[in-house]
Parts: C-alpha cells; sequence; structure tokens
C-alpha cells in the first residue's frame, strides 16, 4: 500500500485503500499497522488534523481491530 509522509512526532506515513477500508500507518519507531473497516472520512480527518497523533490517538486507537504489519 502507499503511504503518504506526515508531518508528526509519533507517525511517519499514512495510507488508504477506500475498496476495503484498511487503514495503514507507519510509525516513527518503525512499526507499521493496519486498521479495519475505517470509514474514508476518519482517513481524511487524520490527514486534514493540525495533530495527526492527537487525531489517531482519539479517532483510531483501541476504536479499531488491527494488525502488526512490522
Amino acid at each position: 500500500m502507499d503511504r503518504t509522509s506526515v508531518s508528526s512526532s509519533n507517525l511517519r506515513s499514512v495510507g488508504y485503500n477506500q475498496d476495503d477500508q484498511i487503514l495503514e500507518i507507519e510509525f516513527n519507531s518503525g512499526g507499521v499497522y493496519r486498521y479495519f473497516s475505517v470509514p474514508a472520512n476518519i482517513h481524511t480527518d487524520l490527514m486534514n488534523a493540525s495533530s495527526h497523533g492527537k487525531c489517531f490517538h482519539s479517532n483510531i486507537k483501541n476504536v479499531y481491530q488491527y494488525e502488526q504489519v512490522r
């Protein structure tokens, strides 16, 4: 999945597959996680947020099922 770099102290890049509703996040620590059944508006909100990390913690972490890819 192609990811877009973001300027964040916590997140390095974000990708999204709209057809499968999969959000992929690469963290600055090097970990890559996929979050499932994430609506497109959540991805849009994350990409437009003034703080990507705060948006992630408020709207994605502990909300959607995920798996660690790397």
